[in-house]
């Protein structure tokens, strides 16, 4: 039998505390949108998937964001401090 390959590191990870109350908000989501009980593990499978799955699109995302916001207050602070030379 092949050798299964080892799971790429987890680079985005939560607090204990954020974790907590993520699952909480997942059993709470469920109980009121499909009026089912979640237990605690099956909750932490969920959201370790989505934090695997849906963590780094939305991370990059992000960034990219932080990134364009940045660069167009760069461009700004050039318009408004930028002298104009004197041509002759």
């Amino acid at each position: 039998m092949p050798k299964a390959e080892p799971a790429a590191p987890r680079r985005i990870r939560l607090s204990t505390e954020r974790e907590s109350m993520l699952i909480e908000a997942i059993q709470a989501h469920f109980d009121a949108e499909f009026d089912e009980p979640l237990s605690e593990f099956r909750a932490r499978a969920l959201l370790e998937f989505f934090v695997r799955e849906l963590g780094p699109p939305v991370y990059n995302q992000g960034v990219r964001d932080a990134v364009g916001a940045v660069q167009q207050k760069l461009n700004d602070i050039e318009g408004d401090v930028y002298e104009v030379e004197p041509t002759r």
